[in-house]
């Protein structure tokens, strides 16, 4: 069984939860939720209206668009 860290935008959900008190599916339906606006109105929006470090808001905005494109 591997036990691998976890890499890329995800690495960073767990810091996010504890310091902004949310689950991390909240934040991504927030995203999901203005789409289709693109990645850096995105991180903006999560910067300026929730408070939000640029470099969390971009692992969201990142990993959430990942996963709409499949």
């Amino acid at each position: 069984m591997s036990h691998e860290p976890i890499k890329g935008p995800a690495s960073y959900f767990p810091s996010i939860e504890k310091k902004y008190a949310r689950p991390i599916g909240e934040w991504q339906q927030l995203v999901r939720d203005r789409l289709p606006a693109k990645h850096m109105e995105l991180v903006k929006i999560l910067k300026e209206e929730h408070g939000m470090g640029h470099g969390h808001a971009n692992a969201i905005v990142a990993h959430v668009l990942s996963t709409e494109k499949r």
